[in-house]
C-alpha cells in the first residue's frame, strides 16, 4: 500500500479560456487510481452491475454515450427518461459516493447514428448537461458541445480525462450500397467528425497538458474500423490527423476509451513517433449486449471480443505508471484484462 495523497480536480474549457470555477479537493487512499466507465444503457431493463461497479470503489465514473435510448427530436421526453435513470436504485447510490462525468451518442442525443443535422441538439445538450449537474453559469452550458476536460493534479502524478463530442459537428456518413454493411468510410478528407473548433481545443488540451495519463473518451470507436458501423474509420482523414496530434503533442499515456459498439474488446497499434502503444478500450453495454455475436475483422484486437453485459475498469498506478485494464461482467467476473506500462 502506497502513502496516501490528494487529488486536485480542475474543470479546464475551451483554449485559454480562465478556469472558472473553484477546484473540488478529493482524498484518495493510495497511487493506484481506479475509474470505471460504460455505455448503452437502459433504464428500464435490468440493471444488474450497478453494485458491482460501486464494489470497485472507483474514483469516477464515466458514461461513454447511449446513457438513455430517446431517439427522439422531443426534449421533453428526453429529459423524462434522464429523469427515469436517475432513480434507478443501483445509480443513485453510486452517484452518492462516486463523481460522474461522460459524454452522450446518438441515442441520448436524440438521433441514431445523427450528427450535425439533428434539429434538437442545442436544447438536448442543455438536457445532458442537467442530467450532469453541470450548474447554470458554468461555461460548459454557453459552448457548442459536450466536450470537455478534467484535470486531477495529485502529489504523485497527474491524470486528465478528455471527453469527446463525436454528434454536434458530425457530419454526412456513406451508406455502403455494394456489401451488407452498413456504413462505408468517406474518400479521404470529406466530412467532419469533431469539428475545427473541439480539433483546436483537443490540440491545445493535449499539447500543454504535462499529466502521466491522458483518457480520451470517445463515445465511437476508434481503432476497430472494419466493422461497417459508425467509428472513427468512416472519416479516415481524422483518423491521420489525430495520429499525428498524438505524435506532434508527445502527450504521455494516452488511452482511447470508447462505447457503442453492445460489445467489449481491446484493440491497440503502434504509432511510429509515439513512444508507447496506442490502446482504444471499448466498453459496451451495461444493459443490452450483442448476444448474437459471431465476429468480424478487427486487426487490432487483443483477446476475444465479450458479448456480455459489462463495464470497464481503468487502473492507473501513478507511481509505476502501469495501467491494468478490465472488463467486468455481473458479479464482478472478470473475462478479460490487460495491462500496459507507460
Amino acid at each position: 500500500m502506497y502513502k496516501s495523497f490528494v487529488v486536485i480536480l480542475v474543470f479546464g474549457f475551451l483554449a485559454g479560456c480562465a478556469n472558472k470555477k473553484k477546484s473540488v479537493i478529493t482524498a484518495v487512499p493510495d497511487a493506484e487510481i481506479t475509474i470505471a466507465f460504460g455505455s448503452c444503457n437502459k433504464h428500464d431493463m435490468e440493471n444488474l452491475l450497478w453494485d458491482d461497479i460501486k464494489e470497485a470503489n472507483p474514483l469516477l465514473w464515466i458514461w461513454g454515450g447511449d446513457i438513455i435510448y430517446a431517439d427522439t427530436d422531443d426534449v421533453t421526453q428526453i429529459r423524462e427518461l434522464y429523469n427515469a435513470q436517475n432513480k434507478v436504485s443501483g445509480y443513485k447510490k453510486l452517484k452518492k459516493s462516486t463523481q460522474v462525468i461522460g459524454t452522450w451518442d446518438d441515442h441520448d442525443y436524440g438521433l441514431n447514428d445523427g450528427g450535425t443535422e439533428f434539429v434538437s441538439k442545442k436544447q438536448s445538450q442543455q438536457a445532458f448537461l442537467d442530467f450532469m449537474d453541470v450548474p447554470a453559469d458554468h461555461p460548459r452550458r454557453t459552448q457548442e458541445g459536450v466536450y470537455f476536460a478534467y484535470n486531477y493534479n495529485g502529489s504523485l502524478g497527474k491524470i486528465k480525462i478528455i471527453v469527446l463530442d463525436t454528434r454536434y459537428f458530425r457530419t454526412a456518413l456513406t451508406p455502403d450500397t455494394e456489401t451488407e454493411k452498413r456504413i462505408k468510410p468517406n474518400q479521404y478528407g470529406e466530412g467532419a467528425l469533431l469539428g475545427e473548433t473541439q480539433w483546436t481545443w483537443l490540440a491545445n488540451e493535449l499539447t500543454k497538458s504535462d499529466a502521466d495519463f491522458n483518457l480520451i473518451v470517445s463515445s465511437i470507436q476508434f481503432l476497430s474500423n472494419e466493422h461497417g458501423f459508425e467509428c472513427w474509420g468512416n472519416f479516415p482523414h481524422e483518423v491521420d490527423r489525430f495520429k499525428q496530434l498524438l505524435v506532434d503533442s508527445q502527450a504521455k499515456g494516452v488511452i482511447i476509451l470508447s462505447g457503442d459498439r453492445h460489445i467489449s474488446e481491446f484493440s491497440k497499434i503502434d504509432i511510429p513517433g509515439l513512444s508507447y502503444p496506442l490502446i482504444d478500450f471499448t466498453s459496451s453495454g451495461l444493459t443490452h449486449a450483442y448476444s448474437d455475436f459471431s465476429g468480424e475483422p478487427n486487426p487490432y484486437r487483443l483477446g476475444n471480443v465479450i458479448a456480455k453485459e459489462s463495464f470497464g475498469l481503468v487502473k492507473l498506478n501513478l507511481i509505476t505508471k502501469e495501467v491494468h485494464l478490465q472488463i467486468v461482467e455481473n458479479n464482478g467476473i472478470v473475462p478479460l484484462e490487460i495491462s500496459q506500462n507507460y
